[in-house]
């Protein structure tokens, strides 16, 4: 497997700009999405060429470090974007974006991840038996979480 695409949309009931605010809020990456364990390495500010480092610990899986390099963010048009790989050098990697849309009365959230194995055995064996799979339900969990984080509900 060269290559896999991915995509998710969820309602949530808060503003767009709030949603925007929480999911890129680097050091709360963990709140929302179970398959980080922490954040190791946290830029100063999110702007073009930012980097961030995390532990990832899907289910599964040993514990690897992901670092993550920010390609595009627009508060205004509540875009953001960024390429992630493991930091052990392999070439492998993940571009991920987000685009969150103010609908009735809350918040459309897409999320969407372009997946390159680039080594054999994460090809051959790791995405399309391991990772593929996840992803989907890893997704899903963490539109919900955002949800759960962000919801007007939660402040009532």
């Amino acid at each position: 497997m060269r290559e896999f695409h991915g995509t998710a949309t969820a309602f949530v009931d808060a503003t767009a700009e709030s949603v925007f605010d929480f999911i890129t809020d680097i050091d709360h990456l963990p709140d929302w999405n179970a398959a980080i364990e922490r954040v190791v390495q946290a830029p100063i500010s999110l702007t073009y060429g930012a980097e961030w480092v995390v532990v990832m610990h899907p289910r599964g899986l040993p514990r690897w470090n992901s670092r993550a390099h920010l390609e595009a963010i627009n508060r205004d048009a509540l875009r953001f974007a960024y390429r992630s790989h493991s930091d052990d050098g392999n070439a492998s990697y993940v571009e991920w974006s987000w685009q969150i849309v103010a609908v009735d009365g809350g918040a459309q959230v897409t999320v969407m991840w372009d997946a390159h194995p680039q080594t054999f055995w994460r090809r051959v064996l790791l995405v399309p038996f391991v990772r593929r799979p996840q992803l989907s339900k890893e997704v899903a969990a963490s539109l919900d979480a955002i949800n759960q984080h962000v919801s007007r509900r939660s402040f009532i």
